[in-house]
C-alpha cells in the first residue's frame, strides 16, 4: 500500500493477469491438450487446491518438497500446502479405490499450482499444467502411450517437422551408474541425482566444479562425467561397461524407441542417458520434450514412470504419466509463430480397440492413430484380452463402438466395427 493509502494495481510477483487476448492464447492451449487426451480416452478430474504438506515432502525433491513449498497450517494445527504439482495429489485420489477402479486407468487434468520460486522466463509462481496419467498397466505399452500423446501434443499445434525433440532414459541406467562409483544410501543417491538434473543448465567445467563444491569425490566424479558425454546405446554399453546396462536397454529403451518409430515418430526421438528428470519418486522410463529453436532452446516438459510414489499411500501399483505446463507452451508457440485461435472440435463417438493379440500391439496402435486423425475418440487396450472380456470392459465402460482386429481380420486386410447398442457390426478396409 502506498503512502496515500492506494493498492497496487499489479498481481503479485510470479503471477499474472491474463487480459481476454492473452487469455484466448491460453485456452488455445488448454483446449489443444484436453482435445488429445479426450481422443486418447483420458477422463478428466481434479483435486483440492491444497493437501497435507508431507506428501510433496516425501517424493517431490528439496525444491518443489521444500523451499518452494507454501505451507500454513489450518485452525486444527495441521500442516497444508498449495499445491506445487499434480502427481502425488493424483496417486493419492487413486490409492483410495484402486482395488475397485477398472483398469487401466487413464486420468488427467488441468489445474493450477503454485511454487514459490525466483520468477524468470518460461517459470512463473503460479502456472498451469496438464497431468495425464496411466495407473494400473505395468507393461510397457503404457509408457509407450504416454510419450505417444506428447508428441500428438506437440503436432496438435502445427508445429515444423523439426522444431522439437524427446529424449528417452531409463532411470534404471543412473542407478546402475550410481551403484558402480560406490553411492549405496538412498540419500546419497537423491542428491546425486538431483545435482545431475542440472547438467544441461550449465558448461562441463562448471557442473564439475559444482560436484566438487557438493563434497562428491573424484572417483563419482569421473564416473558421472562419463555418464553423462554417453550419446549413443552403443557408447553406453561401451563407455559404461556395467552389468545390467543391456538389459535396461532391451527391456525398455529400445522397444519404445523402435514402438514409436514403427507408428512413425522415428524423426523426433533421441536417446539421452543423461536425462534424470528432476523428481526423486521416477523409477524408470523418463522423457523430456525439448524445443530446438535458437532463441527458446529448453527443455518444454517431461514425464516418466513413478510406481514407488504409489508406495506412500499403502499399496504398490503401477504408474506412468505426463505434465506440460502451459508457460514453456506458449514460449514454444510463440518462437515458432503457431499462436493461432482455437478451432472448436466436434465430439466423435467414443471407440474402444482391445488388444486379441499381443503381436498385434503397432497395428492396433496405427489403426487408432488414424481414426483419431479423424476426429474419433479411440481408446486401445493395452494387455491382450480375450473377445469376452473386451467386450465386457467395453460395457462397462460405455463406448459406443468396439473394433476387433485379431489375426484373422489382420490376414484379409479388415477389421470389424460393433455396434454396442445394436450388435451390429461391419467391415472396413484396414489399410495398415
Amino acid at each position: 500500500m502506498s503512502a496515500k493509502g492506494q493498492l497496487s494495481k499489479q498481481p503479485p510477483r510470479g503471477t499474472s493477469d491474463w487480459w481476454p487476448e492473452e487469455y484466448k492464447i491460453r485456452k488455445y492451449i488448454f483446449d489443444t491438450w484436453r482435445s488429445v487426451c479426450e481422443r486418447f480416452g483420458y477422463r478428466e478430474y481434479l483435486t483440492p487446491l491444497v493437501e497435507y504438506a508431507d506428501i510433496y515432502r516425501a517424493k517431490s525433491g528439496e525444491d518443489v518438497g521444500g523451499r518452494e513449498l507454501t505451507v500454513f497450517k489450518d485452525r486444527g494445527g495441521r500442516e497444508l500446502a498449495i499445491r506445487p504439482e499434480m502427481t502425488p495429489s493424483v496417486t493419492r485420489m487413486v490409492s483410495q479405490k484402486y482395488q475397485a477402479l477398472s483398469k487401466p486407468v487413464r486420468f488427467f487434468s488441468i489445474a493450477n499450482f503454485f511454487r514459490n520460486e525466483r520468477p524468470q522466463r518460461g517459470r512463473n509462481r503460479e502456472f498451469w499444467q496438464l497431468n495425464y496419467d496411466i495407473f494400473g498397466e505395468e507393461s510397457i505399452n503404457a509408457d509407450m502411450e504416454v510419450i505417444q500423446a506428447a508428441l500428438e501434443i506437440m503436432l496438435a499445434f502445427n508445429p515444423p517437422q523439426d522444431s522439437f525433440v524427446v529424449y528417452i532414459n531409463d532411470r534404471r541406467l543412473i542407478n546402475l551408474v550410481l551403484e558402480a562409483i560406490g553411492v549405496k544410501e538412498e540419500k546419497e543417491r537423491v542428491k546425486l541425482v538431483r545435482l545431475l538434473d542440472k547438467w544441461d543448465k550449465m558448461g562441463e567445467k562448471e557442473f564439475r566444479e559444482m560436484l566438487i563444491d557438493q563434497g562428491v569425490g573424484d572417483t563419482q566424479v569421473d564416473g558421472l562425467m562419463r555418464l553423462m558425454r554417453v550419446g549413443t546405446e552403443e557408447q553406453a554399453l561401451s563407455q559404461l561397461g556395467l552389468d545390467g546396462i543391456q538389459e535396461v536397454l532391451d527391456q525398455t529403451i529400445h522397444p519404445v524407441i523402435s514402438g514409436l518409430s514403427d507408428l512413425g515418430y522415428e524423426k523426433w526421438l533421441q536417446f539421452k542417458p543423461s536425462l534424470v528428470r528432476g523428481f526423486d519418486y521416477y523409477d524408470g522410463i523418463v522423457f523430456e520434450v525439448f524445443d530446438k529453436h535458437p532463441q527458446n532452446n529448453r527443455s518444454l516438459f517431461g514425464g516418466g514412470r513413478y510406481d514407488s510414489l504409489t508406495c506412500l499411500f499403502g499399496e504398490r501399483f503401477p504408474a506412468t504419466g505426463c505434465a506440460p505446463g502451459d508457460e514453456t507452451t506458449r514460449l514454444f508457440l510463440e518462437a515458432w509463430g503457431l499462436i493461432g485461435k482455437l478451432e472448436k472440435k466436434e465430439r466423435r463417438t467414443r471407440v474402444f480397440i482391445p488388444l486379441l493379440d499381443k503381436s498385434l500391439m503397432t497395428k492396433v496402435m496405427m489403426l487408432a492413430g488414424r481414426l483419431r486423425g479423424g476426429g474419433e475418440v479411440v481408446e486401445i487396450g493395452l494387455s491382450e484380452q480375450k473377445l469376452g472380456q473386451a467386450l465386457e470392459y467395453a460395457n462397462k465402460k460405455g463406448f459406443q463402438k468396439v473394433v476387433f482386429l485379431g489375426s484373422q481380420e489382420v490376414s484379409r486386410g479388415v477389421y470389424v466395427v460393433k455396434d454396442m447398442k445394436t450388435g451390429a457390426q461391419e467391415e472396413f478396409e484396414l489399410g495398415v
